[in-house]
């Protein structure tokens, strides 16, 4: 199936939600993303800083960049100045990295807290416990180049389905609870960032405000594209 054919079957399935789509472009050709851009796609999603960077100065300047991959602080300096959103801040630490390099940009920057909801340890993010620690701090107050819109979550990688659902409407559950609880100026969720290829559509039931789709408009991975 085409680009173009892809993502006018993904549209169809998002009409009457209240979910965006991020084409995730990761490792592919500034050529497929012109492809997907051509078409209307405006939202994609990296993972690299240095690439996503690249790819920012090489593309029409009206796309919405939103890193979607693990970030370090030492990199939040590639992105800072343009990034439209950052999906996953896992850490306060790189949270204060983010606010600092904001600053330098005269920027507010948008960011998603990452939860920890998989079952994988691999997978980062902050638990419930960590979360309310911070938010019940004053910590989150002094970060004022930071906006937090939303929370992000990564489901465990497994064929058992009620699992996967289990996880995302947690997920939801818990930004719900974060939302009546606390009162921060930036503080201000209205994303929930959850679903990729393979589960997106579980995810939109949960009630995901933006998907991360990659594979299935783009095709397999391929790597060695950018340094």
């Amino acid at each position: 199936m085409s680009i173009k054919n892809s993502l006018e079957t993904i549209h169809k399935e998002l009409d009457n939600t209240n979910c965006k789509l991020i084409a995730v472009s990761k490792t592919k050709p500034n050529e497929a993303i012109k492809a997907a851009y051509d078409v209307g796609q405006r939202h994609f999603g990296e993972n690299k800083a240095q690439e996503l960077a690249s790819k920012y100065e090489a593309l029409p300047n009206d796309i919405n960049w939103h890193m979607i991959g693990h970030l370090q602080r030492n990199k939040v300096k590639y992105i800072a100045p343009f990034v439209h959103l950052i999906h996953g801040v896992d850490s306060e630490r790189l949270l204060i990295a983010i606010n600092k390099e904001a600053m330098k940009c005269n920027r507010i920057i948008d960011c998603l807290l990452q939860i920890h909801i998989a079952t994988e340890s691999t997978k980062f993010g902050f638990d419930e416990v960590e979360l309310n620690e911070f938010l019940n701090s004053d910590r989150l107050s002094i970060l004022k180049n930071i906006n937090l819109i939303g929370l992000m979550g990564m489901a465990t990688n497994t064929t058992d389905l009620e699992q996967v659902k289990n996880e995302f409407v947690g997920l939801k559950t818990l930004s719900e609870k974060i939302k009546s609880k606390y009162n921060h100026s930036n503080l201000n969720l209205c994303e929930l960032s959850m679903g990729m290829s393979g589960d997106y559509k579980i995810a939109l039931e949960a009630g995901s405000t933006m998907v991360r789709i990659g594979s299935t408009i783009f095709g397999a991975r391929q790597y060695g594209l950018v340094k």
